[in-house]
């Protein structure tokens, strides 16, 4: 038996990856969508992450805001996996998504909430 006539060793294919993702370097990228998504810390502490905001919004502002409408801290970082990237403590998730909409920095096709 050769690796030729087996299909499933040729290339790196994730059956868990999602539909649509453009691989840019290492990092996975979709076109146009913002991912929120919210990673577990320590204990019952949790980070909420934004990810595929246009580089054109300034990020610094959008933190500034969220920060004062959802008393909660948060800061601009650079995620290796993600790239630069909005980091929110606690879990905003639902509360980012309707920040998103109603200043209309994305429509509701293009924001795709992660998470438990």
């Amino acid at each position: 038996m050769t690796t030729e006539s087996i299909q499933n060793l040729k290339g790196a294919f994730d059956p868990f990856a999602e539909s649509g993702e453009n691989e840019v370097g290492s990092n996975k990228v979709q076109e146009g969508l913002i991912h929120i998504r919210i990673q577990q810390r320590n204990g019952r502490k949790t980070l909420t992450t934004v990810q595929g905001i246009h580089p054109k919004y300034d990020l610094k502002k959008i933190v500034k805001a969220c920060k004062k409408q959802y008393a909660c801290n948060g800061t601009v970082s650079i995620n290796p996996e993600y790239g630069e990237c909005i980091q929110l403590q606690g879990d905003q998730r639902e509360k980012i998504k309707e920040f998103m909409m109603q200043v209309g920095l994305a429509r509701p096709e293009q924001i795709k909430v992660h998470g438990f």
